[in-house]
């Protein structure tokens, strides 16, 4: 069993962001909910241009490099908000001082080096706590209970589509954009999120087979690809991902078909219940209407109580929602898609036997 370090009770735990781009907003914003709690103790990012913006924004003194970050405060927590293929290496580096590490999705871009992070972070007794915002938002909460309490009976079919797009303008927005190294393609990157569903909302994946295509835009991965997906309960489905719709965001969604119940949650971020019908009515039915929310964002609202959880885990009051080895399972499925849209075969999980 791993001792972690002791929990913080007698001051506020102090977050350090790395990677003060896009998604960091949203880090910055969820921990001003929680200032009776939390603080940025520091922010660190190697363009000097953001590093000055986020720390007007946080008043959190900056770094240019993760290394200075760490020799010269003292953070509890490292929040690795950076390119995809830069967490392995730093979540290493930051346990390996003796801090706590949350990283965006997906927690790693290769099989091995999740394995390494949650290896790196036991060994150091520290937690390690992977992003899954999504997974808090009243609509999905709403159906995770509709499948925890059997509503459905036997589930019978799944289909995921994430039609969304990203225009060539975004790809050259940075270099490390739409590159294997650091960023996956649609499934990898934007559809994360929602691979994420495949294990958490309906079990363990028994295979995949998926295509992938970089159909119109300038870069390494995959703008386009569709995956077959079959469960251990013998629940089949499908995973429809493009960057391509025009001219601009349609629908993030998520079916399921069961003996008895369908379920439809849509919009443009899994932010509408569509379509929700069981055969046994439950006082949960009267709560739909108002799980439903308006969104442009397709990050949805739950960064705030995401922290939530990590900051009372912390503090030695709850157990964590999604750590590193909850992380490992999406990224399973994820590197399970890409082996078997590069190798043209079904692929069955788990992928170490």
């Amino acid at each position: 069993m791993i001792r972690y370090t002791a929990p913080v009770t007698d001051r506020k735990l102090r977050f350090a962001i790395v990677g003060c781009g896009r998604i960091a907003q949203n880090h910055f914003a969820a921990l001003k909910q929680h200032a009776e709690r939390a603080e940025i103790a520091a922010v660190c990012d190697t363009d000097p241009a953001a590093l000055r913006a986020a720390t007007a924004t946080t008043g959190a003194p900056g770094f240019g490099s993760l290394d200075r970050l760490l020799a010269e405060s003292s953070p509890d927590i490292v929040v690795l908000a950076t390119p995809s293929g830069l967490h392995p290496g730093q979540a290493v580096e930051v346990a390996a001082a003796g801090c706590h590490v949350m990283t965006e999705k997906p927690m790693a871009t290769r099989w091995e080096d999740g394995k390494r992070m949650v290896q790196a972070c036991d060994a150091a007794s520290v937690r390690l706590f992977v992003v899954k915002q999504n997974r808090r938002n009243a609509t999905l909460q709403l159906l995770k209970k509709a499948v925890e309490e059997d509503r459905f009976g036997r589930i019978f079919m799944v289909n995921i589509n994430v039609f969304w797009t990203r225009p060539q303008s975004y790809y050259d927005s940075a270099k490390w954009r739409g590159t294997w190294e650091f960023d996956g393609g649609a499934f990898m990157n934007q559809a994360s999120h929602y691979i994420d569903l495949l294990d958490w909302l309906i079990g363990p994946v028994e295979s995949v087979q998926a295509y992938t295509g970089t159909l119109a835009r300038d870069i390494e991965v995959e703008d386009t690809g569709v995956a077959s997906v079959r469960w251990r309960t013998g629940a089949m489905g499908s995973v429809n991902v493009t960057m391509l719709t025009y001219p601009k965001n349609l629908e993030g969604s998520i079916t399921i078909i069961g003996e008895k119940g369908t379920v439809r949650v849509g919009g443009v971020a899994v932010n509408e219940i569509q379509h929700w019908e069981f055969a046994e009515p439950h006082p949960d039915d009267a709560t739909v209407k108002a799980a439903s929310y308006q969104t442009t964002s397709v990050y949805g609202f739950g960064h705030p109580l995401y922290y939530d959880n990590v900051i009372r885990v912390l503090r030695g009051e709850a157990e964590p929602e999604t750590d590193g080895r909850e992380g490992l399972k999406s990224l399973e499925v994820l590197v399970a898609i890409y082996r078997s849209a590069r190798d043209g075969r079904r692929v069955p999980l788990p992928l170490d036997y």
